[in-house]
């Protein structure tokens, strides 16, 4: 087995973990009054609001050590493979920000990582790396993104360990070609540009870290990672102006919306409603665009679409409610998504293919 093989081994394995009652030795340590954990053994668990992995195939060689908020930091001396690090339990379309130092040795990375479902995908956007370029293999395209270049691969696994036991998927890699250790990542451009490439996620969300991984090296890391709603997934980007949008007499009021959202074809036809009332109304373009309301309604919130046919098609990244970020891959309800063979037939999706509407829970 290669050591790209072992390497995505031990990281479905991590996760694999994270279905099992799996009890990690945690070292407590304290500091300035401040309590700190110090992880040296196989788990995953969540740490002031963050979803973290540890993973480790030569205990004794590697720990992780659990900050506040978004902060971690990572030793590894002669492992074997090891990887760890924070984020969240759902992934998706995110700004994924961090900061902080890497030692990636002669081979160890720092990557956005995790999986979809719907199909299978296992995906990397690497930011730092050390003398080793991961994944090897042949550049099948480039993406650029956030001030950088990446070069793009698809590489297949067959019968090796994932989130679902041993599967055959895809993984998807986004390499960084200038490395850094602090900036944002905007997770949506890269998955724009692999769906051109024949490369499409999933329509369920796992797990998304910002790791640190080591293999068969020696290196240190100290990250803190966060997630910030004020990017964009293009420079293209932009608010809605006022002919895109058509308000009903319910606008206007204390309550403020914004929805990010893109059609696939073009002239694709959304509305805000809450309570089941109109709020806006707005045709969309194939850009991801903000497209603002407000209303002095209560009630549950839904993003309808309405004008299906065609390659029509409607991909909403979010809603923001009075500041508040409401993922449409975390929502629950979804009966404009095609799955499963039919409309309406699964949920925890970005995507409506049919007339459908998306809930985003009620009003603040």
């Amino acid at each position: 087995m290669n050591g790209q093989s072992i390497q995505t081994t031990a990281r479905c394995f991590a996760k694999y973990l994270g279905s099992s009652v799996v009890t990690g030795i945690l070292l407590i340590t304290m500091s300035a009054g401040v309590q700190a954990q110090t992880i040296t053994s196989n788990t995953t668990g969540t740490n002031n609001g963050f979803f973290y992995s540890f993973w480790t195939d030569s205990p004794g060689t590697a720990s992780l050590t659990l900050g506040s908020g978004g902060n971690y930091s990572t030793s590894w001396t002669n492992t074997g493979n090891f990887t760890a690090g924070k984020g969240w339990a759902t992934g998706g379309r995110k700004n994924v920000t961090f900061s902080g130092s890497f030692n990636g040795g002669n081979n160890g990375y720092l990557a956005v990582y995790g999986w979809t479902r719907n199909p299978l995908i296992e995906y990397y956007i690497v930011e730092n790396y050390g003398s080793w370029t991961p994944p090897g293999g042949t550049s099948i395209g480039t993406v650029s993104a956030d001030g950088g270049t990446y070069n793009i691969y698809k590489m297949r696994r067959t019968n090796a360990p994932s989130i679902d036991g041993n599967q055959s998927f895809d993984q998807y890699w986004s390499v960084r070609t200038s490395k850094r250790t602090s900036g944002t990542v905007t997770t949506g451009t890269h998955f724009d540009k692999w769906a051109t490439l024949s490369m499409p996620m999933g329509s369920s969300w796992d797990y998304m870290i910002l790791e640190t991984e080591g293999y068969q090296s020696s290196g240190n890391s100290n990250v803190t990672v966060g997630e910030t709603t004020s990017g964009s997934s293009s420079s293209s980007s932009s608010s809605s102006s006022s002919s895109s949008s058509t308000t009903t007499t319910s606008s206007g009021g204390t309550k403020s919306f914004t929805v990010r959202a893109r059609g696939v074809a073009g002239g694709e036809s959304i509305t805000l409603k809450v309570n089941n009332t109109n709020v806006a109304t707005w045709t969309l373009n194939t850009t991801m665009t903000n497209y603002t309301a407000s209303t002095s309604l209560s009630g549950g919130i839904t993003v309808n679409y309405t004008n299906d046919g065609g390659t029509k098609d409607v991909q909403v990244d979010y809603i923001i409610v009075n500041g508040q970020t409401r993922q449409s891959e975390a929502q629950t309800v979804n009966t404009g998504v095609y799955a499963n063979g039919s409309c309406g037939g699964g949920s925890l999706s970005e995507w409506m293919h049919c007339n459908g509407y998306i809930g985003y829970g009620n009003t603040p």
